[in-house]
């Protein structure tokens, strides 16, 4: 396919890198990360009380950053309200199910924000680009995952779902990283290694991907992910510009005076943790 022929958001996904911008400080990261905590805890006040349904998705290549962005996305609010979903590969038992049935169990009911790492857009990546499931299989998934959407978000679920991209260059530095990092080795797997000399393979499944299941009601967004703490900072302030929320009226709290008259020491034997730092 040639480069004119690309839908407006193919091209703006083969461009990640196009106006490159000076890197966030730390403190700016933090400063407006901060910020973006506190409007999503307001809205996951508002989800609760109203019962909203909200289902994001995130999706990309190896290395994309999904996992740092579903985190920065989670590490404020309560886990009973923001529940991340990343299946394991399906057990021989799920292998005879409908493709989308393991997915379907996961979706929100009224007050959560389920959030998947990888979703069932599987089936038009890795388990094409792998070999996973035929193209005939591909091929039919394409054509009924909008319909699949539609009957999603016709039962009051927000549906966001959002590709990160990364160039080949920064890909390899972070697998890279992942081998070199012991603290980082755990989110190395097989697969990335197998995948990683496929990466025409990937942007082919990825522009099918667009082309069939980006639509009107269900759209694509892209995030360029070169930037780590950029992709993190617009995601989040996405996310709270497409889902509707106001900020509740909290009574204000204060902490009664205490009053301790029992010793917090107890006679009974203790095994403390030694103290080496």
């Amino acid at each position: 396919m040639s480069k004119k022929n690309l839908s407006p958001k193919t091209q703006a996904a083969e461009h990640a890198a196009i106006s490159p911008k000076p890197a966030l400080s730390e403190k700016t990261y933090l400063s407006e990360l901060r910020k973006l905590h506190i409007e999503l805890v307001k809205m996951q006040r508002w989800v609760q009380e109203r019962g909203l349904k909200v289902c994001i998705i995130f999706e990309g290549r190896d290395g994309a950053g999904k996992g740092g962005t579903i985190k920065a996305l989670t590490e404020r609010v309560s886990p009973r309200t923001f529940r991340v979903v990343a299946l394991p590969a399906p057990t021989d038992r799920e292998k005879t199910q409908m493709y989308l049935q393991r997915y379907i169990a996961h979706l929100p009911a009224a007050g959560e924000v389920v959030i998947f790492d990888r979703s069932w857009y599987n089936r038009a990546g890795v388990e094409r680009v792998m070999g996973f499931c035929t193209p005939e299989q591909t091929q039919a998934f394409l054509v009924g995952a909008p319909q699949f959407e539609k009957a999603i978000i016709d039962s009051g679920i927000i549906l966001l779902k959002y590709w990160l991209e990364v160039t080949p260059e920064e890909q390899e530095r972070r697998l890279r990283d992942r081998i070199d990092d012991g603290r980082k080795t755990w989110k190395l797997s097989p697969m990335d290694i197998l995948s990683f000399n496929r990466w025409d393979d990937y942007t082919s499944a990825r522009d099918d991907m667009f082309k069939y299941t980006d639509t009107e009601f269900s759209p694509w967004f892209i995030a360029h992910s070169e930037d780590k703490k950029r992709v993190r900072l617009n995601v989040l302030s996405h996310i709270l510009a497409h889902v509707p929320y106001e900020d509740l009226p909290q009574e204000p709290v204060k902490l009664p005076k205490r009053k301790i008259k029992v010793s917090s020491n107890t006679e009974h034997p203790l095994r403390i943790v030694p103290e080496k730092f």
